[in-house]
């Protein structure tokens, strides 16, 4: 897979099933019968401290947002971002991460997208300020 996009995900779901990473690794697995969680990395609190979690190897094209899948890693931060602001220790993180994956796979700021830039969605939610953290990038 020829990486050019990183795309930010919130694992906030309908039917409520998306609260930690292993919910997540099992709702997309054994329910929808995929081969593995359909992000690349995850971010979610581990006791005390946020860890990054590791899904699809970046060489696998992801399941998260399609048309883009092909060509995007997709980065979930577990958390509902329609009702809460993302926790600062969490936000750190994904910025950390991004400024990694950029410079790892030469992407481009304008590259970085939320997944509602990109489908018919709310994610990763009204409480998550894409503007802002291109600009935080």
């Amino acid at each position: 897979m020829k990486v050019s996009e990183i795309i930010l995900h919130h694992s906030a779901s309908h039917d409520g099933m998306a609260t930690n990473w292993s919910q997540i690794r099992f709702y997309h697995t054994a329910l929808r019968g995929w081969k593995n969680v359909g992000y690349h990395y995850g971010i979610e609190l581990v006791g005390q401290d946020y860890e990054v979690l590791l899904g699809r190897f970046e060489n696998e094209d992801g399941a998260h947002c399609p048309g883009h899948n092909s060509k995007a890693l997709g980065v979930c931060l577990v958390g509902n971002f329609e009702e809460n602001y993302v926790p600062s220790e969490q936000y750190q993180l994904v910025l950390k991460l991004v400024r990694q994956l950029m410079r790892n796979h030469n992407i481009l700021l304008p590259n970085v997208y939320g997944h509602r830039e990109l489908a018919d969605t709310l994610c990763p939610g009204k409480y998550f300020d894409l503007d802002a953290f291109r600009r935080d990038l």
